[in-house]
Formats: structure tokens, sequence, C-alpha cells
């Protein structure tokens, strides 16, 4: 049975600005395939004094994962086709988008005032859903993650993308194919490979987004 949509909201666990002040930035996490917004929130306090001003918030993903139902996901990885892919990103798009936009209004923050960081399918996510928004957002992290669909890209906000590559679950080759993508669209992009790691987030990873993320939330 295919996952419903329909009635769906979004929501996940937050940290609120270090500073005590009203945000003046958004972080959005966006969690990998059978876990939920609690496996990167985790990062929020080693971000916070890199970020004082920034909220920090990671939805969960819409589906309970098929594989893990304790888990979530934000679509299907039964079949890895890429048809399949795309409809279920597509699916899933709009209900992150809404989210997206609820929050901003929230915060009363401008899309230049956010920036997504995704791990694995939540790096899918960021890039199918950031590049198709009318406004481009701040900027884009996505650890160990691929490019999910080439058609309809509209914004272009600048891209930085970290991969291991001993990564046995997301081709470490996915990064440079989304990356060849992306400046053919005219996107700014800078990947970095991290030696030797397989599929997570190391701390040499953590300061490389840190200092993207910094350059981009002025």
């Amino acid at each position: 049975m295919e996952n419903s949509a329909e009635n769906i909201t979004l929501s996940g666990p937050e940290r609120a600005p270090k500073s005590g002040d009203k945000p003046k930035h958004l972080i959005m996490f966006l969690h990998g395939y059978g876990a939920d917004g609690n496996d990167l929130i985790g990062l929020s306090p080693m971000l916070a004094n890199d970020f004082p001003d920034a909220e920090f918030i990671s939805p969960n993903a819409p589906f309970p994962c098929e594989m893990s139902p304790s888990g979530r996901q934000w679509f299907t990885l039964l079949d890895r086709s890429p048809q399949i892919m795309l409809r279920g990103a597509m699916d899933a798009a709009p209900l992150l988008n809404t989210f997206i936009d609820a929050q901003l209004k929230r915060f009363a923050l401008t899309d230049d005032k956010l920036a997504l960081v995704g791990f694995s399918q939540g790096t899918m996510m960021a890039l199918f859903s950031a590049l198709r928004r009318p406004k481009a957002c701040a900027g884009i992290v996505g650890f160990s993650g691929s490019l999910v669909g080439e058609e309809g890209i509209i914004s272009k906000p600048p891209v930085c993308l970290i991969h291991g590559n001993a990564d046995d679950v997301v081709p470490y080759g996915a990064m440079a194919l989304a990356s060849a993508v992306l400046k053919h669209e005219g996107l700014s992009v800078e990947t970095h490979t991290r030696p030797g790691m397989g599929h997570g987030i190391d701390p040499e990873g953590l300061n490389i987004a840190v200092k993207f993320l910094k350059d981009k939330l002025k």
C-alpha cells in the first residue's frame, strides 16, 4: 500500500537560539532513511556557539519506515530506480515546503535566512525541494546523499556536498554526479571527500559544514 500524503503535517524536535534572542537564522536538519528528527537535532549543541542566533529544527519525515517502523522515511527505498525515487521526492516535497514556509512565517524570516542540512535521504530531499522553491535559501549542506531529479530547477542557492569515499550505502560517486549536474545548471557547488569515511558524519565533515554556513548565513 502506498503512503498517502493527505492530512500530514510535519513536526519534530527543535532548539531555540543560544543567545536567547529572537531567531535571525533558521537551520533545518533533514534526517536519513529509517531515522527521525532526533537523529540530527543532536548536532545543534555542536553548532550553537557558531550560530548563537539560529533556531535549529529537525522535522520527522512524513512516513513510517518500511524497513524499520520505529523510524521514518521521506519516500520508499525498496525500489531505488530513478523514476520511483523521483516520484517519492515529488510526493514528499510539498509537505516539506509547507513546513518550511510555516517555520519561516513563524519566526518572521525570509528564505535567505534559511539553511538546509541533509544526511543521506535527507540530502536528496534538501536538494530536490530547495532547488524548486521560488526563492533561494542561504545554502544547502548535503552529507552522503545524491541528486534525485535533474529537471525543474528554478532556485540556485550555494551547495556544499560532503561524502565519504568508503560509503557502502550511497555510492561515493553520487557526489561528483550531483556536482556536475548542479554546476551545469549554474549553481555554485563545493565538494569535499572524507577519506576512509563510510556512511556518516564525522567531526571534520561537520567543521566543513560550519565554515560553509558561516559564510552563507551572514
